[in-house]
């Protein structure tokens, strides 16, 4: 007997291994569409990570979809075995990207896309918080991509919000893995990596916990600007929370800087919000600029197809100024009878015409 997962999906290849199990990128052989099926290593049935399991599939319920939160379809569980189908996301995660340019490429992420990194992550924090739920999770690996062009409305429809609204072509990012998002009002707190962990969580203090995916965050974007490899304990990591950026390899303009300065303060209660950062000049300015540039491109597309256009319709005019160059050889123009100058009607002339009677009564 096949299992669902046998009988539904086609598995093509690994694409992660982690502490829950191991993610399969798979073709559904329904639709034909890829997926990413993740699927627990162990059993479940009694485990911690079986609360995990559950608590990702309860949060994905609550959230629907969003452009940047990877997308949920369907969860069940097989031989005691917990088994999620999301959003095949074909850019890898962020983690990839960043071991991609610094180690295969060696560059590192301009200015403008550390910026439009920021953005978008936000844009996906911004409704996670909104919803009353918190990530607690928020790391390079937790981060994926899609490379495919992407013109959404956040929510497709669940929130009129303008800052919502996202048109990026060719890269968008989407949060993933929510086996610890928890509540923020009745916050059940099951701590995350202990590398991208605010202090006031260590401490339990969860007065301002959404603050904490923010701080988080900010430590996300310092792995993508170059920062070496973070500290799980130590001097270091308590210098990190004391608000002291490690020494970059690239210079970032002053406003950037102090930007990420602000999301890794001590005190979570001046960190900003994930609906300011959306708002945020820094950001929006680089982000308005992309825009106009896109806009710009498709205006002047525009313009050339209206020049066609017009040259064709001036074409048009003067062929019918000139109608007999458009004859072939040795065909005139038909004259014009006597009946068809006066105008009069000439079908139906001498037809009789019908006449209706209606009868009452």
């Amino acid at each position: 007997m096949l299992t669902r997962y046998e009988s539904e999906f086609l598995e093509l290849e690994c694409i992660g291994v982690g502490e829950f199990g191991a993610v399969y990128k798979c073709v559904k052989r329904l639709d034909g569409c890829l997926y990413a099926i993740k699927r627990s290593r162990r059993p479940l049935a009694g485990s911690a990570n079986e609360q995990l399991a559950l608590k990702e599939v309860y949060a994905h319920a609550v959230l629907g979809h969003h452009p940047h939160v990877v997308r949920y379809y369907s969860a069940w569980a097989e031989d005691d075995h917990m088994i999620i189908q999301n959003e095949y996301c074909d850019g890898g995660s962020l983690s990839d990207a960043i071991v991609k340019k610094q180690q295969g490429q060696c560059e590192l992420f301009s200015v403008a896309e550390l910026k439009d990194l920021l953005l978008q992550v936000s844009m996906g924090l911004k409704y996670i918080h909104s919803s009353g739920l918190v990530h607690l999770d928020i790391k390079p690996s937790n981060i994926f991509i899609c490379q495919r062009p992407c013109t959404t409305v956040a929510g497709e429809g669940e929130s009129e919000d303008e800052d919502d609204r996202s048109t990026s072509v060719g890269v968008v990012y989407k949060i993933g893995d929510l086996g610890h998002v928890t509540s923020s009002s009745n916050p059940q707190v099951e701590e995350g990596d202990s590398r991208f962990l605010a202090s006031e969580v260590l401490h339990e203090d969860y007065s301002h916990l959404p603050k904490a995916d923010i701080f988080a965050l900010g430590l996300t974007m310092l792995l993508a600007a170059g920062a070496p490899p973070l500290p799980q304990n130590g001097d270091e990591w308590h210098s990190l929370r004391e608000g002291k950026l490690p020494q970059l390899p690239q210079e970032l303009p002053a406003s950037f800087r102090g930007l990420l300065q602000l999301l890794l303060d001590t005190d979570p209660r001046k960190r900003p919000s994930a609906r300011e950062l959306c708002k945020h000049a820094a950001l929006r300015e680089e982000r308005t600029g992309r825009l106009a540039a896109q806009l710009r491109r498709e205006l002047n597309v525009e313009k050339f197809r209206t020049a066609m256009l017009e040259k064709e319709l001036q074409e048009a005019r003067q062929a019918a100024l000139s109608p007999k160059q458009g004859l072939p050889l040795g065909l005139k123009p038909a004259k014009m009878g006597p009946l068809a100058k006066s105008g009069r009607r000439l079908v139906g002339r001498n037809t009789a015409r019908s006449v209706t009677y209606d009868f009452h009564g």
